[in-house]
């Protein structure tokens, strides 16, 4: 029997909506749905599969507000962020991958044989079949679209599972997508938690072809002791604790408005945010005060008011953790520069998960702050004098997802984010992405690629075909 939970507002506590836990009956249900979806689907002239992707755009950006709407409710977001970036990357995506797909050649290879024969090699690529898409919480529609999109334009059919606290953007989009014109089965949705709930039940169903997961570090490794018996192809996105580099020679104003967003963007609720800054000593105190500055600047308030900055975390339970880590730090001996507690809002938002932007000085590399993963508006500054060393440092993680460089000197600036080890590496801004490029981790930080010819490659399978001429 399918139980029922609340999805609630992290701006104010309160619940909005009720939602469905699918069972193990259900998912079983949604596989073989897209497992009956994937035969014509696959056999879908690209053109026309495109056109789904290119008209499912379209009709996101008809119903803009709505999906605006609903990431806002789910999340606590500010509106402002919600448009720019969650619905527009949303539409993105689907007429990216539409392109993508639609423009893919095929590899194709002459062999000399003796006595003057060739033969010929070429490569079909075939979709993997069904796909188990499994998103999370902080970035609900945009994951979702990134993962959707090329599955579906390379021919599979896809049962997804939105984050339990973020179900309404995945719901939307069932209904642009059937109205779109994809057949019926080729996109599912099952609604639940991980561990014994829907996530467990879609991982470990024999009838999933591939799995393509964003989220922690601890459930993706779960997640691939589940796969691992059916030798199932993985695709995983996980955490991060990523580092900037500041180097005296870097534009400050403009080093500065970088790592306000990377710093506090989403609340700090992104995979990519910083949560290490590394300041060359000779500027360090210019940007810990012009970071500060920055951070006492964001305006924390009602999701839907337009000069809102800074959302809530997404639940008290995150909040807790993070606050956890607040604690932690101050009995490293860090400073608190600004924030480190929970503000007050009045009455309408009080009851909701909100923090405030908090900056640290005084951490080693050896407290736990600076090594795992917070997820918060956090970060702690900490001063380097040579590019080694702060080569070094960055490096001296587990994680290996993203970095970004600040300096005038672009020699610099490529050697330095060549050192990186990170599947993703900026100079001078961060969170600028061409979308044909690939994205993902090393260490604990993910595996594989998605991303242009990258998604190609993990939703399909080649088969490789020879010919004696």
């Amino acid at each position: 029997m399918n139980r029922s939970f609340e999805n609630v507002d992290p701006a104010t506590g309160a619940a909005h909506s009720l939602v469905h836990e699918a069972d193990d009956h259900l998912v079983d249900r949604a596989v073989t749905a897209a497992r009956k979806a994937t035969g014509a689907w696959a056999r879908t002239p690209v053109r026309d599969r495109t056109a789904v992707l290119r008209r499912a755009a379209d009709l996101i950006e008809e119903r803009f507000e709505e999906f605006v709407a609903a990431e806002t409710a789910d999340t606590g977001k500010p509106v402002a962020q919600a448009r720019d970036l969650d619905v527009a990357r949303a539409v993105a995506n689907f007429r990216t991958f539409a392109d993508v797909v639609a423009a893919a050649g095929q590899e194709s290879f002459l062999t000399d044989l003796p006595g003057g024969h060739q033969a010929l090699n070429y490569a079909v690529r075939k979709p993997l079949g069904v796909v188990a898409v499994i998103v999370p919480w902080n970035l609900p529609l945009p994951l979702l679209t990134w993962k959707v999109a090329p599955a579906l334009a390379c021919g599979n059919a896809v049962v997804v599972k939105p984050s339990d606290q973020t179900p309404g953007s995945a719901t939307l989009l069932a209904e642009v997508l059937a109205e779109a014109g994809l057949p019926a089965g080729a996109y599912n949705i099952v609604h639940g938690f991980g561990g014994d709930s829907a996530g467990a039940h879609l991982t470990a169903h024999p009838g999933v072809d591939g799995v393509t997961f964003t989220g922690s570090s601890a459930t993706g490794a779960h997640v691939m002791r589940t796969v691992a018996p059916r030798v199932r192809p993985v695709s995983f996105e996980l955490g991060g604790k990523n580092a900037a580099l500041v180097f005296a020679d870097a534009d400050l104003d403009e080093a500065l408005d970088g790592l306000t967003r990377s710093v506090f963007a989403n609340t700090g609720q992104v995979c990519l945010c910083t949560e290490r800054v590394y300041v060359q000593r000779s500027v360090f105190a210019d940007v810990v005060d012009g970071l500060v500055e920055r951070a006492r600047s964001r305006r924390l308030g009602p999701p839907r008011d337009e000069a809102t900055t800074t959302g809530p975390l997404i639940s008290k339970t995150h909040r807790d953790k993070v606050l956890g880590y607040l604690a932690l730090a101050e009995q490293a001996g860090a400073k608190v520069l600004t924030g480190g507690g929970v503000p007050r809002l009045g009455p309408e938002l009080d009851g909701g998960s909100w923090i405030e932007p908090t900056l640290w000085t005084g951490l080693t590399h050896a407290d736990r702050p600076v090594r795992e993963e917070i997820f918060g508006p956090v970060a702690a500054l900490i001063p380097f004098d040579t590019e080694e060393e702060a080569a070094a440092l960055a490096n001296d993680t587990d994680y290996g997802l993203a970095a970004s460089v600040w300096t005038s000197d672009l020699r610099r600036g490529h050697r330095v984010a060549q050192a990186m080890n990170v599947g993703m590496a900026w100079v001078n801004t961060w969170f600028l992405r061409d979308l044909r490029s690939p994205f993902g981790g090393v260490g604990l930080s993910g595996i594989g690629r998605e991303g242009g010819a990258s998604s190609l490659h993990f939703y399909t399978e080649p088969t490789n075909v020879c010919v004696h001429l």
